[in-house]
């Protein structure tokens, strides 16, 4: 018979609260027996359990549940709710993401990189107008450009292309790295920030819409323009509430996608709202909550109005969204997970023997060296 491994009864619960997973998805497991202290787990049991729990098996031995903390600075917030503890889903998305920075610095340290210009290019200090126009010209992303996309999806990865060619590594994925049962949850995040001259990275929720991570992509690259890691819920009813910084990124941001002075001349106040919003939103590429909020930024839609609007269009785009599948090829969607400008160093270096094929698998998510082979022919670096 296994032997059984002693481990504090409450330190189960603590587990399966912090998963956020159901008692049914968590049936196989005889937790009410292991938390009543009738029976201990084999370890084999509880190595399954961590798996299932998503927690370092080594955490289960400790006495008290440890005390987790997001890595970097912390500005979620949706509506009044305010910042709630951060899921697994969330923390280990960005231990990821850290890992990729980490061995990408590296890469660009031996390679003789010079530091991405974007990062810490701006300060607070400078105006909204001024930060926007700044952020446009260095990412080539402006309206005269937009035009050429056909939608939102579209859109999104043109100014992804942009930002990877101004230095950053943009990570945009709707799931925990590969696993699609464990999908990101919107309300919870919707994109961060890892500042750094030499790898700056922007993590996208990918389970949110297109239109809605435009916005994110942009108010992350503005955090990276002052040099500032953070991970960010941006509300777009209440900008005016978040921290200054935050602030700060989000009025660039909708500056950056949606200019006022271009806004004024395009907006038609005598037409139905919801049909003017779709309009506009098809114009500049972003969501109609976007444009909504732009409209009362250019004072052409005030206090009640524009809240009572902004709930109503706020219901109608969850009811629009719908159910959103995060599966697709994997060679089509490593490049958008984990950055194509990423994909490309790596593979690229471990062809040529100073990344091991055990290190490149682990940060790309594959396991199998003919899948790696294959995404390294179709990103043109084997």
């Amino acid at each position: 018979m296994a032997s059984r491994v002693s481990v504090a009864p409450h330190m189960f619960r603590w587990a399966v609260d912090r998963s956020g997973r159901s008692a049914g998805e968590l049936a196989k497991f005889p937790i009410a027996a292991w938390e009543a202290g009738v029976t201990q787990p084999t370890m084999r049991q509880l190595e399954d359990f961590a798996r299932a729990t998503y927690v370092p098996v080594g955490f289960l031995f400790l006495d008290e549940p440890p005390r987790e903390v997001v890595p970097i600075p912390d500005f979620r917030t949706f509506r009044d709710a305010g910042v709630r503890r951060a899921s697994p889903n969330l923390l280990d998305t960005i231990y990821a993401c850290e890992q990729r920075q980490e061995w990408f610095r590296s890469f660009a340290e031996v390679h003789g990189s010079e530091p991405v210009a974007l990062v810490a290019s701006l300060t607070l200090d400078v105006s909204v107008a001024e930060a926007a126009e700044s952020l446009r010209e260095q990412l080539g992303f402006g309206l005269d450009r937009r035009v050429d996309y056909a939608n939102w999806t579209a859109a999104l990865s043109g100014l992804s292309e942009h930002a990877e060619d101004a230095g950053v590594l943009v990570m945009i994925n709707g799931v925990v790295g590969s696993n699609t049962q464990r999908r990101l949850d919107s309300t919870e995040f919707r994109g961060f920030a890892l500042a750094d001259d030499l790898a700056p990275v922007v993590f996208v929720n990918g389970a949110d819409t297109k239109a809605a991570q435009i916005f994110t992509l942009a108010h992350e690259l503005a955090h990276i323009s002052l040099g500032e890691s953070a991970v960010s819920r941006p509300d777009l009813a209440e900008l005016d509430d978040a921290e200054r910084s935050e602030r700060w990124c989000n009025q660039v941001a909708a500056e950056l996608l949606v200019p006022q002075a271009s806004l004024r001349k395009a907006y038609q106040p005598r037409a139905a709202l919801t049909a003017e919003l779709d309009r506009l939103a098809k114009v500049y590429k972003v969501s109609t909550l976007v444009v909504l909020r732009r409209i009362a930024d250019s004072g052409l839609l005030h206090g009640t109005r524009y809240r009572d609007a902004y709930e109503a269009e706020l219901a109608r785009v969850i009811d629009l969204a719908g159910e959103r599948s995060p599966g697709g090829s994997f060679y089509n969607t490593t490049p958008v997970r984990v950055s194509k400008r990423f994909a490309r160093a790596l593979i690229s270096d471990t062809l040529e023997g100073r990344t091991s094929h055990r290190d490149a698998f682990r940060l790309l998510g594959s396991k199998k060296l003919s899948a790696f082979q294959e995404l390294g022919q179709r990103l043109g670096v084997a």
